[in-house]
């Protein structure tokens, strides 16, 4: 498809999909299965979101959110890339560290949250011990994936040349998995924000979760709406942002146009 019309389209998808919560909402649809009885419309959503960034407490959950985010994203970037690239290389660090890995994997962040608050002595840490588990494991399964992706035969040739194991893996190794890589930071990302709201909700005193659960406490419906667009919104930037970083770093990496 042309270029030029994938942004009016994407525009007019959004577009209808106002439309429909605007009509559902006003004519307080009743379909049964789902109603919307109780949603509020798109202008008493407006209405909340230019109240709250006229008030002073966006800014403290916006950074709040924001902190946790990257601290717990960062240090998840850190523990699966370098677990991964050991993981995907070697045949003993698979046997030692993957088994308790993936025994972890499953654990929904909710159920981490009793534990989290036992193990740390701030809800702060325990917040970000959260992020940092929900998104540790797309990332370090991407980077395993990544790194056993790798044609051997690259790696053979660069034997051949004369490399050590150190310039294999800077040279050969790194970039042939970089793409996936990225693809796992990318997903990280998103699952970072889905894992924040939960604890935040939970444990928090500040932060978009917790902004969105006091309005639900306080049957707020429309800062509800308003607190899940804010996650939606930082959550996709985020998450775009990773990605084109990442296509950044990994010039040589082309996706297939899409018809």
């Amino acid at each position: 498809m042309n270029p030029l019309y994938r942004w009016p389209l994407r525009l007019a998808s959004l577009a209808a999909c106002l439309l429909f919560w605007h009509v559902a909402a006003t004519q307080r649809l009743n379909l049964g299965l789902i109603t919307f009885t109780y949603v509020p419309t798109p202008s008493a959503v407006l209405d909340a979101a230019v109240a709250l960034v006229e008030s002073s407490k966006l800014v403290a959950h916006l950074s709040s959110s924001l902190g946790r985010v990257f601290v717990g994203y960062l240090l998840a970037v850190i523990a699966g890339v370098l677990l991964g690239l050991a993981i995907g290389r070697s045949k003993w660090a698979e046997d030692s560290l993957l088994p308790p890995l993936e025994v972890l994997r499953p654990i929904p962040a909710v159920a981490w949250i009793p534990l989290a608050i036992l193990m740390f002595p701030s809800s702060e840490a325990s917040m970000i011990f959260i992020t940092f588990t929900g998104a540790l494991f797309p990332i370090l399964l991407n980077t395993i994936h990544g790194v056993e992706g790798v044609d051997p035969r690259l790696i053979a040739s660069a034997r051949s040349l004369g490399a050590g194991r150190l310039a294999i893996l800077r040279e050969v190794i790194i970039p042939g998995a970089a793409p996936s890589i990225v693809t796992g930071l990318a997903i990280g990302m998103g699952t970072s924000w889905f894992c924040l709201v939960t604890a935040e909700m939970i444990s928090g005193q500040w932060g978009i979760g917790y902004y969105t659960w006091e309005s639900y406490t306080i049957q707020n419906y429309a800062d509800i709406v308003v607190g899940m667009l804010l996650i939606g919104v930082l959550g996709m930037g985020s998450s775009a942002l990773v990605k084109q970083l990442g296509a950044w770093v990994t010039p040589w990496y082309r996706i297939k146009g899409k018809r």
